[in-house]
């Protein structure tokens, strides 16, 4: 879709235009429940985020200044709903490292998109936390004092769980490749 297309269809979505609404929803719910994906335990969790996010979207239209792209902006609210529902649901997700030892990937590390697809399988086995600061940091790019504020931790505990995550992963890939 045009710049020019998505600002006419923004602009609407801004009037509470229902079709707008929908065809905004339509042009980015796959991209952004591939984001939420990354931050949620389940489909459904990730489904649940992706809706609030375009609620909060469809509701908070005006905090959107023009400045950088839109899409942007909704990738941040659906980081930002993620973090909320992991907030939410800190006290449920504190399980340990262990928890996650039985789980198996079905394909082996070969080709690009496999070797992708197993990637993606491994960090969504991550527990709660380590995948919540591991997606912050090394996917969406954000500094550990940036995740520290936005989930309320010390920058010290985001290096942790960042390098804990690593060593999550590291220990995966090298059972996968014997």
């Amino acid at each position: 879709m045009e710049n020019s297309n998505l600002n006419i269809i923004w602009q609407a979505c801004k009037k509470q235009d229902r079709r707008a609404q929908a065809t905004l929803y339509d042009y980015f719910s796959k991209k952004m429940l591939a984001v939420c994906m990354r931050y949620a335990n389940t489909t459904l969790e990730a489904e649940d985020i992706l809706q609030n996010g375009f609620v909060n979207i469809f509701t908070k239209y005006h905090l959107y200044d023009g400045k950088g792209s839109l899409e942007g902006w909704i990738k941040r609210i659906m980081i930002n709903v993620a973090i909320e529902t992991h907030r939410k649901n800190k006290g449920k997700a504190t399980e340990s490292i262990d928890s996650n030892e039985s789980l198996q990937l079905t394909s082996h590390v070969g080709a690009d998109q496999t070797a992708y697809k197993d990637l993606m399988t491994l960090v969504q086995q991550l527990p709660t936390g380590y995948r919540t600061i591991f997606n912050l940091y090394a996917i969406e790019g954000y500094s550990h004092k940036e995740i520290a504020e936005m989930m309320e931790i010390s920058e010290g505990n985001s290096k942790s769980q960042l390098s804990r995550a690593r060593q999550w992963l590291q220990n995966r890939l090298v059972k996968l490749t014997y």
